[in-house]
């Protein structure tokens, strides 16, 4: 029923555990396809993926997280899309709680999220995404949503190469489709490693500031690149 989607840039270095543990925790009859989409990776992530020997279909597109998910739906042939970022790792039995909210009518949503970090903030925000509020969603929880839904949205909009997971939460609150499974996604804390917590955190609030106002998705991706990239 599902179909895994992962954009990929130069991610070779969690590439490898990431699709181990999907496999090892999940009931594969429940897995259609797991589909790796490399954006022109120059660090060897595809050979890593080609040469692991999992049933796993390696596919390129342009670069760009909204370009590369589009072309993965669109390569898929699962009856429920989940988008997932490399340096994200599902609960066991991840297929299972996204099947049960499928029959519960509940056509899209996420996990909540642990950060792989133990600073007192991220905890905290963590801790805030079992709530179904709009401010503590983001990609790092990655994304179920119906195929079906997902081509009545119309996909993910290609035009913002940064907040390109939030305009599509955004419709999918604005239909009041969107459920938070109770069970912890762990993702990476690199980018708040690399920044500093507090210096990272402000930027990504000013983002969601700025296009809360009305920003434009070349206004977001300047200000991205200039403070965060």
């Amino acid at each position: 029923m599902i179909s895994i989607i992962i954009p990929v840039l130069n991610e070779a270095e969690t590439i490898e555990e990431l699709l181990h543990h999907l496999i090892d925790n999940a009931s594969l009859e429940n897995i259609t396809e797991i589909i790796v989409v490399d954006g022109g990776s120059t660090d060897g992530t595809q050979d890593l993926v080609i040469n692991l020997g999992l049933n796993v279909r390696l596919i390129s597109s342009q670069k760009g997280r909204a370009k590369q998910m589009n072309t993965g739906a669109k390569a898929s042939k699962g009856t429920i899309l989940y988008f997932l970022h490399a340096d994200s790792f599902p609960p066991n039995r991840y297929d299972a709680f996204i099947i049960q909210e499928y029959h519960k009518n509940n056509l899209a949503g996420c996990f909540r999220l642990r950060f792989d970090n133990d600073h007192w903030w991220l905890r905290l925000a963590s801790w805030l995404t079992q709530f179904s509020w709009r401010a503590c969603r983001g990609g790092d929880q990655s994304q179920f949503i119906t195929k079906d839904l997902f081509n009545d949205i119309g996909g993910f909009d290609e035009s913002y190469i940064i907040y390109e997971d939030n305009i599509l939460i955004n419709e999918l609150f604005a239909r009041k489709e969107f459920v938070v499974i109770n069970k912890e996604i762990r993702t990476s804390a690199r980018l708040y490693e690399r920044h500093g917590v507090w210096k990272l955190q402000y930027h990504f609030w000013t983002i969601y500031v700025k296009k809360w106002f009305g920003a434009s998705a070349d206004d977001l991706l300047s200000y991205y690149k200039k403070h965060i990239a």
